[in-house]
């Protein structure tokens, strides 16, 4: 396929395009300065700039744009670029797929989206059927989802791409843990009874690939492993695969005091499971949380005693 992608700097963006390559597939990366090389082009989410030329006639169109949303406090101006980073792009790519003619659109748009769509189901487990929540998050993402509808009513399959945080070394639910909890010093948040939906990075980029290839899929897709756990059991897995202990908590009021917005929803409850990919056959690599930290953090280092 030839494939233009938005974010494919980004952690997700840079290994996606990378397995696709090695696929076969033809990349061609959106990027926000002037175009450097063969397989880049220029565009200006911002103002709404895309040149129809570079999506016309390609099989397929990734959007994995948006700010990451645990690299600062959320403040309202970075609440306005969390939102903005996701809206303008999003809008951009749907209103340009929306205005070429029927045989030049891409057949495809997989949309970056996020399990955050459903706020605080507490014990409940839910699929993509599930109705949005009402925290930040999930109003963030019915709004991201939506600026994507031009797309879809023109004709394209578009899939959302609920993803939960991917389970790898360099990711950011893991690299900020790494260091405490090989100090010793890694804990549950709270009392450790909500759950955390999560999914391993070879099955997020297994997953996307699959979705990119399976015509009859179409709408929200969870990216997220068959068995979600408890955040006391994510603590307890983390300590044992770096083979230290993690005997404390971090209650509420310190994490809304080191992480400010942010902490709200890593106290909220996320049992989010994957009905679609389910149904459809895929098959995780790692679906249980010890072997997914196993493969990614096995060969760390241990601190010594």
């Amino acid at each position: 396929m030839r494939i233009v992608m938005a974010g494919a700097s980004g952690f997700l963006g840079t290994r996606l395009a990378e397995r696709l390559r090695q696929s076969g597939h033809d990349i061609v990366r959106l990027v926000r300065r002037p175009s450097e090389r063969p397989d880049e082009s220029s565009w200006d989410p911002a103002q709404g700039r895309l040149d129809q030329a570079v999506l016309a006639g390609v099989d397929a169109v990734i959007n994995l744009s948006g700010a990451n949303v645990g690299d600062h406090r959320w403040t309202a101006a970075y609440k306005r670029v969390l939102r903005s980073s996701r809206i303008d792009t999003t809008d951009t790519i749907a209103q340009t797929i929306g205005r070429l003619p029927a045989d030049e659109r891409p057949r495809v748009l997989l949309q970056s989206s996020a399990v955050g769509w459903y706020g605080d189901t507490g014990d409940q487990a839910v699929a993509e059927e599930a109705p949005a929540g009402n925290t930040f998050l999930a109003d963030l993402c019915r709004v991201w989802e939506a600026a994507a509808r031009p797309a879809e009513d023109a004709g394209a399959r578009v899939v959302l791409l609920r993803t939960a945080p991917a389970i790898d070394a360099g990711g950011s639910l893991i690299k900020p843990l790494l260091l405490p909890f090989k100090l010793g010093a890694g804990a549950r948040i709270g009392g450790g009874r909500q759950w955390m939906s999560w999914i391993a990075l070879a099955d997020w980029l297994a997953a996307a690939e699959f979705l990119l290839e399976r015509d009859d899929l179409a709408g929200p897709v969870n990216l997220v492993s068959p068995r979600p756990v408890t955040n006391a059991e994510f603590t307890r897995e983390l300590a044992r695969v770096l083979h230290r202990p993690a005997l404390f908590s971090v209650p509420g009021p310190v994490l809304d005091l080191v992480i400010g917005g942010l902490a709200g929803e890593a106290q909220r409850s996320q049992r989010v499971l994957p009905g679609v990919l389910s149904q459809a056959g895929f098959a995780w690599a790692y679906p249980e949380i010890g072997a997914a930290l196993a493969a990614t953090l096995g060969a760390q280092p241990a601190m010594a005693p």
